[in-house]
């Protein structure tokens, strides 16, 4: 079973959980209301041998942004 995240549109509590693939709704922990999925995006990186840290190939680049902060800052 995939993990999901979900964000409650009552009071904005966003929270993960693991659900059948075919689910598309779960209870808020906090108020118990029905909340929607959010979508979920992630990036990977690996270390080089000069010690920084690069995008994992075939991945086209930045992972995504999430909560106000860009992955590819992360680079360096």
């Amino acid at each position: 079973m995939p993990i999901y995240e979900y964000v409650c549109p009552e009071c904005n509590v966003k929270f993960d959980r693991l659900q059948p693939a075919g689910a598309s709704q779960a209870e808020c922990p906090d108020c118990g209301l029905p909340s929607k999925k959010a979508l979920s995006l992630f990036s990977a990186f690996v270390s080089s041998d000069g010690g920084f840290s690069e995008p994992v190939a075939g991945m086209g680049g930045c992972g995504g942004c999430a909560g106000g902060a860009c992955a590819c800052s992360a680079t360096h």
